[in-house]
């Protein structure tokens, strides 16, 4: 009985999560109606509708959600209303069992580049889910390098060699070695599967890695020096099987900025293969402390 017992809580902890954000289902998924490139194509038709600042031209339900930095708000405000084009940077992360689609972007508004992330969730060939965040300057975002945004890296946008893929399961798992590394401030202690030579973007800045100049001993991600931020909070939001992707939102909590009282706020994806993390990829903002994602 009293094994039971546990074996039940366990199967609840998975699926319901930890510290108010939930992880992904350690259960298998239905497929969804909308393949590959199907999902690609609704990323593709939000981003045309707002270069015509014509959000009624979309698919959308009549209950759909949006929010933009955390906030909740009208479908053709925040970045709509001065969206002016597209750059060549894009990168797709699409999650056909759910139905979602990821897209992390460089685009201009007002003819200023801005960094650009969304989600779409898609049912029955209508948009339900629109969750965005909007990455300005430094001062919104704490680092800020657009020269290495200038197109897609080949390693995230990669398909996996089908000998090499781990399990959408196994692969959830090894991403929340990220977050569980950062809450008692050591990937090492949290015992990630880094590869030796795995890097780490945020905003465009190298923070990890071979070449990674930021501070001293950054050149390896699994063992560089990590703040701990026992305060951070995770969830996961799109498993991508065939480029072995995970994509994850968080927020780090206090103590995850240089200074003042802000907290990031942060869109990270992970490249998952052969049983190692190979690379992690992040747009991050600085929100004020207790700033809830509008997704809990």
């Amino acid at each position: 009985m009293i094994r039971r017992i546990t074996s039940v809580a366990v199967a609840l902890l998975l699926l319901y999560g930890f510290g108010g954000y939930s992880t992904a289902e350690p259960v298998p998924l239905p497929s969804s109606d909308c393949d590959r490139e199907c999902l690609q194509g609704f990323i593709t038709q939000y981003l045309d509708a707002m270069i015509a600042h014509n959000p009624d031209s979309l698919p959308v339900a009549g209950n759909v959600k949006f929010t933009e930095d955390c906030r909740e708000m009208k479908l053709g405000e925040g970045l709509w209303k001065k969206f002016s084009r597209l750059t060549d940077y894009r990168r797709d992360i699409l999650d056909v069992r759910q139905g979602v689609a990821v897209s992390f972007l460089v685009v201009e508004e007002s003819d200023s580049p801005v960094m650009f992330v969304m989600r779409l969730k898609v049912e029955d060939r209508k948009i339900t889910e629109i969750e965005t965040m909007v990455v300005r300057n430094r001062e919104e975002g704490m680092l800020f390098n657009l020269e290495n945004l200038k197109t897609a890296s080949k390693t995230m946008t990669t398909p996996v060699d089908p000998a090499e893929k781990n399990s959408r399961e196994d692969m959830i798992r090894m991403a929340l070695t990220y977050p569980a590394g950062l809450k008692i401030g050591s990937f090492v202690k949290a015992d990630s599967p880094m590869k030796p030579d795995a890097y780490r973007f945020e905003n465009g800045r190298l923070m990890a890695g071979p070449g990674c100049d930021f501070f001293e001993g950054c050149d390896n991600m699994k063992t560089q020096r990590i703040p701990t931020l026992s305060g951070i909070t995770h969830r996961v939001i799109a498993v991508d099987e065939d480029l072995g992707v995970v994509a994850m939102r968080m927020n780090f909590g206090p103590g995850s900025t240089f200074q003042g009282d802000g907290v990031l706020d942060v869109w990270h994806s992970f490249k998952i293969y052969g049983d190692l993390i190979h690379a992690a990829e992040a747009y991050c903002e600085i929100v004020p402390g207790g700033t809830k994602s509008g997704w809990e």
